[in-house]
């Protein structure tokens, strides 16, 4: 019998909300899961993508990940692991250092065994590169096979890639596939095989109302089978939770005619909000409500985090008008001189647009680019001067320039913006959003969601640059993803 756990999604160094101590808490999710399989004394970790939320990830992030990858080596409990969207670059990856260190294995198409289990890896693959993938892996004679890997397949939601085809096209007989990128976890028998997601381990995404945990998948022989989930004899999957896990206070607040802020407050005081994120959603009819001062009664009773999600349309009369010159107008007919191509007007208008929520624009600008890039290689070259660098750089500049208010000003950022304006719009296109929760972007409640379907979701995504012309005619072995 081969136990393991099978984790992903951890997004280590996610700063959600801008606030350090989410920053935290995702490394410490990570933590306890090592610990875990430390102490149930498991035979391997398996980790399906997105083990960073970047893929540039900060000295502290990866220290602290390095640490817990060597309490895992220090148990000889082997950290076998595939590469996701969120972290995936052009050229060696992370992943590859920690196999350098002796600290992780990165797995493909030759089978890394565990007993009588051989642990197959399919890295996340954009969708203009999958067409003539070639699912082509060296055989075993194992009791048991594995495919660990990143990506939407069906049929949970969101889904963009043929799980049938894979399994179909595959030169192996998968027993199972342990995926990433979906956040909600989930299991489903397809072809005869359990198909499972084991979900991520902090909430990327006020959308992702379930609690955090990861999958114990066991592989057993008929005679010693005993789990909950079985194909002939096989497949044991079952669902443990993490007690690290932020917890989130879900405020639902449906309001009847005359019910304003004060119900609201009465709602909140239901709660216990000692260091929690809490998240206010309110619908119904009822008064105007001012989200800040929601936000700031729920930090005074002890929340780590507030954010007021107003769903409701209400006219509110006016009884004085006040006009003055509307900027964007100005912008408008800067951006209009400048004959930009389509794809950079698309982007200035999702820097500006009042619906993306501020800490979100950065990452919905690069999945914008990344998009546009996939469809068309040339999609930035300007109408005007045929440059595309102009464009590029009026992304940046554009994206550089947005404060703290959703304005656009003349001074540069912190630092969180792109360093490299060219590099970054072209690097972008390595890591192709999903729309799903892999995709952590917030959208309805404030400052990002992985998940609303990068569920990217952020769902922000692994491509490697090329385009689909560049793929028609040629056939893509595993590996180009090695």
């Amino acid at each position: 019998m081969t136990r393991v756990i099978h984790t992903g999604d951890t997004h280590i160094g996610y700063q959600q909300y801008n606030t350090p101590e989410r920053r935290r808490d995702f490394l410490r999710a990570f933590r306890q899961v090592a610990e875990d399989a430390v102490s149930d004394d498991v035979d391997a970790v398996i980790h399906a993508g997105d083990l960073f939320h970047d893929r540039r990830p900060g000295l502290v992030d990866l220290q602290g990940t390095v640490e817990v990858l060597r309490t895992l080596r220090e148990a000889d409990v082997p950290f076998l692991a595939v590469v996701g969207n969120h972290e995936g670059k052009r050229d060696a990856q992370w992943l590859d250092l920690f196999e350098d260190l002796g600290l992780a294995t990165r797995l493909g198409a030759d089978p890394y065994l565990i007993d009588d289990v051989a642990f197959y890896g399919l890295d996340f693959v954009p969708r203009s590169r999958r067409e003539n993938l070639a699912y082509e892996f060296e055989s075993t004679d194992a009791d048991h096979r594995a495919l660990v890997s990143h990506g939407l397949f069906e049929p949970f939601a969101h889904a963009d890639w043929d799980t049938e085809t894979v399994l179909a096209e595959a030169t192996v007989d998968f027993d199972a596939m342990l995926l990433g990128d979906n956040h909600a976890p989930d299991t489903a028998e397809v072809d005869d095989t359990w198909v499972t997601y084991c979900g991520s381990t902090e909430r990327a995404s006020a959308s992702e109302r379930d609690d955090r945990g990861y999958n114990i998948v066991t592989f057993e022989s008929d005679e010693e089978d005993d789990g909950e989930r079985d194909s002939d004899g096989q497949v044991a999957i079952t669902r443990r939770g993490l007690s690290v896990t932020r917890e989130f206070v879900f405020v639902d607040v449906d309001l009847e005619d005359g019910e304003g802020i004060d119900r609201v407050r009465d709602r909140v005081r239901e709660y216990d909000l000692e260091d929690a994120v809490v998240i206010v959603t309110v619908d119904g009819g009822g008064e105007p409500i001012t989200p800040a001062a929601v936000e700031e009664f729920a930090i005074d009773r002890g929340a780590l985090i507030a954010r007021v999600n107003d769903h409701r349309e209400i006219d509110v009369e006016e009884d004085v008008s006040v006009s003055f010159a509307d900027p964007d107008d100005a912008v408008r007919e800067r951006i209009r001189d400048l004959g930009l191509s389509d794809a950079a007007r698309d982007i200035d208008r999702t820097v500006r647009d009042g619906d993306v929520v501020d800490a979100n624009v950065r990452e919905t600008v690069e999945r914008r680019v990344r998009e546009a890039l996939e469809e068309d290689r040339e999609a930035f070259r300007s109408a005007a001067d045929g440059e595309s660098e102009r464009d590029v750089q009026t992304v940046a500049d554009a994206l550089n320039g947005r404060d703290e208010t959703g304005a656009v000003n003349d001074g540069d950022d912190d630092g969180d913006g792109i360093e490299s304006e060219h590099e970054a719009a072209t690097e972008s296109a390595t890591a192709d959003s999903s729309p799903d929760s892999s995709d952590v972007s917030e959208a309805d409640e404030g400052p990002e969601t992985d998940t609303d379907g990068d569920t990217d979701q952020t769902d922000a995504d692994g491509d490697t640059g090329q385009t689909d012309d560049e793929t028609t005619d040629e056939q893509v072995s595993m590996g180009d993803f090695a």
